[in-house]
């Protein structure tokens, strides 16, 4: 399965973005998905999952209250609606397709990855 990840651009802290990932190659609805985001000099961390069904979510403690991910799995789309931006969430936002491990928050829990979005935050 192909991912791409669009929607990145920059915003003011406080506002809100919506990130986009559009699957192709296969139907997604057989695979949990993930969104991770790398800042500079960081390594990638886990944001937001969801089960492939939608029925099951988690997030990461540095963006739970702020985040929302969705899908829509007719469209073979994932979704990642945030608000009350802060500048730390500045990054490179990924969208990652996994069909081996429920609830999964680790990087190496995914078999596919998009390429990122940029999403910059200023203060």
């Amino acid at each position: 399965v192909q991912l791409q990840a669009s929607g990145g651009g920059l915003v003011q802290a406080g506002g809100s973005l919506t990130l986009s990932c559009a699957a192709s190659g296969r139907r997604i609805g057989s695979y949990d998905m993930g969104w991770f985001r790398q800042a500079p000099g960081k390594e990638r961390e886990f944001v937001a999952y969801i089960s492939s069904s939608g029925d099951s979510t988690t997030y990461a403690n540095s963006v739970k209250g702020r985040v929302t991910i969705s899908r829509e799995n007719d469209k073979n789309m994932v979704y990642l609606k945030m608000n009350s931006l802060k500048p730390e969430d500045t990054a490179v936002y990924y969208c990652a397709a996994t069909s081996l491990t429920k609830w999964a928050t680790k990087a190496s829990d995914y078999d596919y990855w998009g390429l990122g979005t940029l999403v910059t935050v200023s203060s």
